[in-house]
């Protein structure tokens, strides 16, 4: 093989091992310790596949990745990440890796990395040499045509993308092995008997028709991402580069390249899962504080209850059954709030009155609101009518955050004895579809410190009578319905959460 191959890790002993497995499997291989010296080895060198490390002190992968793809675009680099590095991952790709993998580095996961780099950097010579020789195809009526068609047709067949060319009144003339395993017809179905705009989607078909006058050759063909439906049905998700080729101005034809984006996307799953499995495990982890909080309550509760019936104290009694209940409480939210977290959801839409979900928060809360003389505000905008949104995710969500508001006024320590406690619950309808929902309360506020922490496992303002879930669930709950979720807050001052929530008219 002989391949040069950069590494770049700032643990020498990865570099090392690495490097043992690659050379063993033919590669010749160069390698640098952080970011900076990466970059340097790589203008030294130029190889044409780099595998780097995503988290490095100083320069790291992302920024490595950058600046290589800006001295050369088509050198192939693999990112290295860690489980959770899901968004790091992500942007890479987005950047132009060619693909990602995951520590500890498993010899099948790099085989196929690699190999997938491989045939990248060779059907790229392939697209830049089949673009080149089409223009001339038509000119050629000698013996060189005759070889120079062959080899183009041998290359053609060996692409593993689909590749669809077609003459100047759109006709399907080239439909490679590639482009039948995409899109599921056989070669004799399409070849001279389809118009590819029927074929490709409408996005696909649109671009070719705003093709008015021939591109710039030095200009380089811009890869996008689309999705296509099979001969069976099947949506497939693919890159695809296209052009329509011009002789003396006048159009000859056209030429489309389709990379089969299935196995990158299992890919993306797989790591989006691993994240999720991640903080589940956490999430279990971390319950062995709640449940021992819990249970102290529980026991302090029985204590009370045996002291009350052995000395057949009224009071005692009541106190114990009190924090039981309380307690029961407790762990009914925090079963709910698991349930809700690890389950994957997706929205029920239905049919609804948003004010009225909001309202009837507002009337379950406000007796519990009044008897901590908390005065509880509804501003309902008027102009919402009936709409189609999931009601459940809109009454769970302002649920929890007037709850927390109405907490967030007991915590409240202003030494300003006169001050009325108020939480303030307000719809509006906003442009773009959006229903506005905010909850605003002027009680103890919080830091900067403690709001950076708002949407993380298990973290509660309120001590042992939190879970430390009720906003990381409001948060799943608000992204699965394509929302967002926004906090204000100032110590001792007040806090302010907004909820914009998508909405579809009612037809």
């Amino acid at each position: 093989m002989n391949t040069k191959i950069l590494l770049i890790d700032d643990e020498e002993v990865n570099v090392r091992v690495l490097g043992m497995s690659l050379k063993a499997d033919g590669y010749q291989v160069v390698s640098a310790y952080n970011g900076e010296e990466g970059l340097e080895v790589f203008k030294k060198e130029s190889p044409p596949i780099v595998l780097t490390d995503i988290k490095m002190p100083g320069m790291d992968g992302l920024e490595v990745l950058k600046r290589i793809k800006a001295i050369d675009a088509e050198v192939e680099v693999i990112i290295v990440t860690g489980h959770g590095d899901r968004d790091a991952a992500i942007t890479a790709l987005q950047y132009g890796a060619s693909d990602f993998i995951n520590k500890p580095i498993r010899d099948e996961a790099l085989t196929v990395a690699l190999k997938r780099a491989h045939e990248k950097l060779a059907i790229r010579r392939q697209l830049k040499e089949y673009t080149d020789d089409l223009e001339t195809m038509v000119k050629i009526a000698t013996e060189e045509f005759e070889r120079k068609s062959n080899f183009q047709a041998q290359l053609i067949r060996s692409s593993n993308d689909g590749i669809v060319a077609t003459d100047d009144e759109w006709n399907i003339v080239i439909f490679n092995p590639g482009a039948q395993r995409i899109f599921g017809y056989p070669r004799f179905e399409v070849v001279r008997k389809m118009d590819a705009r029927k074929l490709y989607p409408p996005d696909i078909a649109k671009m070719f028709d705003d093709t008015e006058s021939p591109p710039d050759p030095r200009d380089e063909l811009p890869w996008k991402e689309t999705m296509i439906v099979s001969k069976t049905g099947e949506n497939i998700p693919v890159r695809f580069v296209g052009t329509v080729l011009h002789e003396k101005h006048r159009i000859m034809g056209s030429v489309a390249f389709f990379q089969d984006l299935r196995e990158i996307k299992r890919l993306e799953r797989e790591l989006v899962n691993s994240e999720r499995l991640a903080a589940i495990g956490q999430t279990v982890a971390g319950m062995a504080h709640c449940i021992k909080n819990i249970l102290h309550g529980f026991k302090g509760g029985s204590y009370l209850l045996d002291l009350g019936l052995g000395r057949n104290d009224t009071n005692k009694l009541k106190t114990g059954w009190k924090m039981i209940q309380r307690n029961i409480g407790r762990t009914s939210d925090l079963v709910l709030d698991l349930l809700s977290y690890s389950k994957e959801r997706a929205p029920e839409y239905e049919a609804c009155q948003p004010n009225e979900v909001v309202d009837d928060v507002c009337e379950l809360l406000k007796e519990n609101a009044a008897d901590n003389h908390i005065q509880l505000v509804k501003e309902f905008d008027d102009a919402i009518s009936e709409v189609v949104m999931d009601p459940r995710t809109i009454y769970r969500s302002v649920l929890n955050l007037v709850s927390n508001a109405i907490d967030a006024c007991l915590f409240d320590e202003d030494e300003d004895i006169d001050k009325q406690h108020r939480v303030h619950v307000k719809t509006a309808l906003e442009s773009g579809n959006m229903i506005r929902f905010d909850v605003r309360d002027n009680g103890c506020g919080m830091s900067d410190e403690v709001k950076d922490k708002l949407f993380s496992s298990f973290f509660s303002t309120k001590g042992a009578k939190g879970t430390g879930l009720g906003l990381l669930v409001t948060m799943k709950l608000i992204e699965e319905h394509k929302g967002t979720i926004e906090a204000a807050s100032e110590l001792t001052k007040g806090t302010t959460f907004t909820i914009r929530l998508p909405y579809q008219k009612v037809k």
